[in-house]
């Protein structure tokens, strides 16, 4: 899934006065379609196990309303579905895990952020325990180990970027091969889960909140190496906010 909408794009003028440009939070509009995608996700019919979120503020804000939506206790989900914000939402942290994963953060280069809004010192974010409370109490798996120890380094190419979601992608499948995984991240992230998996695509749009179900079978043989290709692009193109096609 891709984050809501960033404060930077309504409010052009955040960048200037903002003591981390580089590291947009979300506006209230992007809050509200994240809850929303949260419970459209909910009622899909497909229990998420594990929420694996970037480090970027505007993938921790989306993750935490879309965990807020799954971790949401209700008589019954007619309730849920009226409720317009997770104001007042009572949370079972049990149902969901969360780890954050450096692997699945932003494009670490001009063309996603610019090189004038980059941190000079590379010091781009709080300490990672500080990142896990900006998540529903409860839910942070504090034994989960990033498969990226630390975060890409600065001016990595689009290729590269591409190559590392790919990468990181395929591993957390490995890690966690009996659970269902919801990976929140970046728009490049979302597009290149379709590329990778479906040959000759090539994806035109992905709308803030825009997600990809991929599905694999698990691996009965553990000395197989994992192949993007072994997965299946579940999502239609237009059905989820992410537009694709083929290119022959």
């Amino acid at each position: 899934m891709r984050h809501g909408d960033r404060i930077d794009d309504q409010e052009p003028l955040w960048v200037a006065h903002a003591k981390r440009p580089w590291d947009p939070p979300l506006a209230e509009g992007g809050l509200i379609r994240a809850w929303t995608a949260g419970k459209r996700l909910r009622g899909a019919g497909v229990p998420i196990h594990r929420v694996v979120v970037s480090p970027f503020l505007r993938c921790l804000q989306t993750a935490a309303e879309v965990i807020r939506a799954l971790c949401c206790v209700v008589d019954d989900d007619s309730r849920l579905l009226a409720m317009e914000t997770s104001q007042d939402a009572i949370l079972d942290p049990a149902r969901v895990k969360v780890s954050i994963e450096y692997g699945l953060s932003e494009m670490l280069n001009s063309e996603a952020i610019g090189s004038t809004v980059a941190p000079k010192d590379k010091n781009w974010f709080p300490h990672i325990s500080d990142l896990g409370a900006l998540l529903p109490s409860g839910t942070l798996d504090q034994f989960a180990e990033s498969v990226y120890k630390e975060l890409p380094h600065w001016e990595e190419s689009a290729l590269e970027a591409r190559k590392r979601y790919v990468s990181v992608i395929g591993a957390l499948a490995e890690k966690y091969p009996n659970e269902n995984l919801l990976l929140v991240s970046h728009g490049e992230a979302i597009g290149v889960s379709i590329t990778s998996a479906l040959e000759d695509s090539m994806v035109f749009d992905v709308e803030y909140c825009a997600s990809c179900h991929l599905q694999r079978k698990i691996l009965s043989n553990p000395s197989q190496s994992f192949n993007s290709e072994d997965f299946k692009v579940i999502t239609e193109s237009g059905q989820t906010g992410i537009a694709y096609g083929r290119t022959s």
